[in-house]
Parts: structure tokens; sequence; C-alpha cells
């Protein structure tokens, strides 16, 4: 058989052995609740709050503004649904972009359903970038919320947050951003990029599946969207998983200290793997900044070679990769992120996403682009629309 290579770390990464290490007593050994006061559960609570202030660490917070979720999916829930309840009463307009992931953008869809809430959605130009004049131009006196992802789970392109928070901050707007595809690949510091809430997923970073964290800014004031408990200083009610957050904990430690170097070396790979594509397969283009992007994301349109059939091509070498966001990868409709750079439908799905990760070798790198100009000329030579004399921009021109 084929050796597994696997390129879609955006979706998921595997558990660091570290991590599970760090995780494994908690499920039997040291199980209890930690909001017990005898002294077995007090020990449990005490390597909790070690592991927030692991997470506080990563992303330049102090532990006290760390509140654990079971996901970035409910702390995007929390920031936005928390931040309506809280505030509603002052407006109830939020700014939102054009290419969020899903529980951003149907949670707001939610509350203009149910609530009368104003939605803009602001779109983004050829590389995925929001601009800041039709942010500025957006903002009222009803604003109440501004959320824009860090990075992009699809295309890789990092937003200018930093900037994006000034203007937030001035416009006394709280300002929100889902960084679940960020957080350990590249630097955070909430002070300097002016977030107020921020959103983490543990999976993302070799941590376990089912557990996150919302950056909560200290004096911002949301409601809580979980009830029925004193957990989390009030904020989100329910007994803590002990063993998830000792994971994410410990996955935020080996992130801070392996990144720099890990960063460089995925960046690498994932400028080789880039490069390769476009120089060896004609009438392909890059999605996304070809340099504002996370280092370890490659997203690319093929013409005439439909998504789906890439990936099941790719699938019968041992390769892993995807169409898209894995959250919607059974929906057969055109990506909203591509269709939001301004791709049309045939090149929205013809688009395929390799996503490295600390397990990604150069020769995973080599194997795919020997594979993939065959796999193409396969499917070109299968296509009843396919024109090679139709050239496209190998960049995002």
């Amino acid at each position: 058989m084929n050796k597994l290579i696997y390129l879609d770390n955006a979706a998921t990464t595997p558990v660091d052995p570290e991590v599970l290490e760090a995780m494994t007593p908690f499920f039997s050994k040291q199980f209890a609740n930690p909001s017990t006061l005898y002294r077995f559960g007090t020990g449990a609570r005490h390597e909790m709050e070690q592991a927030r202030e692991n997470v506080a660490a990563l992303i330049g917070a102090s532990a006290v503004e760390v509140y654990f979720t079971s996901g970035a999916t409910e702390a995007d829930n929390w920031a936005i649904l928390g931040t309506a309840q809280a505030h509603g009463k002052k407006g109830k307009h939020i700014i939102t972009s054009a290419i969020e992931h899903h529980a951003v953008l149907e949670t707001c869809d939610f509350l203009r359903k149910t609530q009368g809430f104003d939605i803009t959605v602001l779109p983004v130009d050829k590389d995925g970038l929001v601009s800041l004049d039709d942010l500025k131009n957006a903002i009222t006196d009803q604003t109440i919320l501004i959320t824009i992802m860090h990075s992009n789970n699809e295309i890789g392109v990092i937003q200018p947050i930093a900037e994006i928070g000034a203007v937030a901050r001035e416009a006394g707007v709280l300002f929100h951003t889902d960084a679940t595809q960020s957080v350990g690949k590249v630097p955070l510091d909430v002070t300097a990029m002016n977030v107020d809430m921020l959103s983490i997923s543990a999976h993302k970073l070799y941590g376990p599946k089912g557990v996150g964290a919302l950056y909560l800014r200290r004096g911002v004031r949301i409601s809580p969207l979980m009830h029925g408990g004193s957990q989390e200083n009030h904020k989100r009610a329910g007994t803590h998983n002990v063993p998830g957050i000792i994971g994410l904990g410990k996955a935020c430690e080996i992130a801070k200290a392996t990144m720099e170097e890990e960063s460089a070396r995925e960046t690498s790979l994932r400028d080789k793997l880039i490069n390769g594509i476009l120089t060896n397969i004609p009438n392909c283009r890059l999605n996304g900044h070809p340099t504002k992007r996370l280092p370890n994301n490659v997203n690319v349109s093929i013409s005439g070679a439909e998504g789906e059939s890439m990936i099941l091509m790719l699938d019968a070498l041992g390769i892993c990769v995807s169409s898209g966001s894995a959250c919607t990868s059974g929906d057969l409709t055109a990506s909203h992120v591509l269709l939001g750079i301004g791709l049309p439908h045939e090149m929205a799905h013809a688009s395929v996403r390799m996503t490295l990760g600390r397990q990604t070798t150069e020769e995973d790198i080599d194997r795919v682009l020997e594979v993939l100009p065959n796999i193409i000329t396969r499917l070109r030579e299968m296509s009843p629309v396919y024109d090679a004399s139709c050239e496209i921009d190998h960049q995002n021109e």
C-alpha cells in the first residue's frame, strides 16, 4: 500500500503524543471533578488552571481572560450571541465578512431572522482581504460588534487584524476574531491586535477534539451562552472536560516552543508545493494572497479538473486533501469563500486545498508533485468542456 500522506491539517490534526500522555491520567487516575473542595478535586483544578496559563501565554493574554469551551464553534456562537444579548439595547448591527466560517455567518443570520439584527457582510478583494475603508464606512451608531476571522480556513489568507481592531476600538465597537486556523501557526498577541474576543479550537493544533477556548478581554461584558452552573467564573456552565482542557494546554505549550521553527519549515514546503503546481500544471491559479497566508495552506483551482475527482484520485494513492471547509465537505455547492474572491462557479468547483502539518516531509511534497500532473491530464482528457487553449492566470491577478 502507498504511504499515507495527510494534507488536510486545516480540517483536523493528529493528537501530539506528548498531548495524549498529558491527558491520559485524567481519564482514570485523576478523574475528580475540579469543582469539588477535597484535595483529589483541587489537584485536578490546579492542573486545569496551569492549562489555562498555557493557552493565555500562546496568545499574549492573562489566564483570567481565557474561558474553556467545547471548541471554536461554541466560542464563535458565544462571542456573537453573548454580545447581542448584553448590548442589544445599544444597537442591533453586526459587521462580518463574506468569507467567514459558517459558525460565524450562520450565527449572525440567526440573529437577523429571530431578533431583527442588521448584518453587514463586507466583501473581500481577489486575494480574500477585507478593505479597511469598507469597514469604516459600514460602522454606524447601532454597531455593537465586528467579527472578522484572523485567517481563512480554506484559502489561508491572513487579515490585517491589528488595523481592523484599531478601527473597532476607535469606534467603540467590540471586536471578535476567529483565530482557529492561526493559533499555534503564527504569532498572536491579543493586545497588539486590539482584540476583545478570540476563538480557539484544540484539534487544529495537535490537541483533542471537543475542547477550545474563548479569550474575553478583561472588562468586556457578554452574556453567558450556557446556563446551569458556576463554572468558568459563572460565565460557562457545565462540568469541565478536564482531559480535553489538559490536552489543549499541553498543545499550546508545545506550539509556543516550536512555532517559529515549524512555521519556517512549513512555509518552505508550502512554497515548493505552490511553485511546483503552478510550474508543471498549465491553466491553474493560486487562491488567496501569495504571501499574506498561513504557512501551511495551499489552495489552487485547476481548470478542467473537478475538485471531488481530484480528491478521490489522490486518495487512491494514499494522499488526503480536501476541496474546501471540512465542516461542509459533503455539500456539493460551490465554496462561499472561493465565490467571495470572485471565482466563477466552474473554477470554484475545480479547486483543491492542501494543508501541511508537522508530519509533512519534503518527500511527501515531491510525491504530490509527481502524481498530480498525471491526474490532471487524465481528468482533462475525460472532461467534455476543458479547452487547453483558454489560458487562465497562474496567480490571482
